[in-house]
C-alpha cells in the first residue's frame, strides 16, 4: 500500500465506467475511482465522451481511506489547467432608463472595486439601502 499514498501520480487502466465516474485499476489487486468532476478541466456531461474501458490513464491519488481501502483518484490533477481566454467586457447601459438608475458615485465606486467578500458586499448593500431609505424619507416629509 506504500505505493498508493496521497499525492502520488501513477499509471492505471480504466476497468469500468458509470455515470458518476470511472474505475481505474492501479495493479492486479487495487483499483480506485475517478469521480466525473475529476476527469477533465471543465464540465463533463457524459463521461463516455472522455474515457472508455481499456484506456491507459495517468492519475493522482487524492485520498485513501485506510479502513475501507477506497482510493479516490483524479485525472484532472495530472494535467495543466488550460488558460481561460479573456472575456470581452460587456457594455454597461448608459442613461437612466426607467428612472431607477444608480447614482454615478455608486457606479464609479463599484467599477473601482475588485473582488469583495459576501460580508463586505452585505455591508455595502445595507449602507446603500439606508441612504436610499433616508432619501425617500426626506422626500416624503416635503
Amino acid at each position: 500500500m506504500s505505493n498508493y499514498e496521497v499525492g502520488n501520480i501513477v499509471e492505471g487502466k480504466v476497468t469500468g465506467i458509470k455515470p458518476f465516474g470511472a474505475f481505474v485499476a492501479l495493479d492486479e489487486k487495487k483499483q480506485g475511482l475517478v469521480h466525473i468532476s475529476e476527469v477533465a478541466h471543465g464540465f463533463v456531461k457524459d463521461i463516455n465522451d472522455v474515457l472508455k474501458v481499456g484506456d491507459e490513464v495517468k492519475v493522482k491519488i487524492m485520498n485513501v481511506e485506510e479502513e475501507s481501502g477506497k482510493i479516490s483518484l483524479s485525472i484532472r490533477a495530472t494535467q495543466e489547467a488550460p488558460e481561460r481566454p479573456a472575456r470581452p467586457a460587456k457594455p454597461r447601459p448608459q442613461g437612466n432608463a426607467g428612472g431607477g438608475g444608480r447614482k454615478p458615485q455608486v457606479q464609479k465606486q463599484q467599477q473601482q472595486q475588485g473582488f469583495n467578500t459576501l460580508e463586505d458586499k452585505l455591508k455595502e448593500w445595507l449602507k446603500q439601502s439606508n441612504e436610499i431609505q433616508a432619501d425617500l424619507n426626506k422626500r416624503a416629509k416635503k
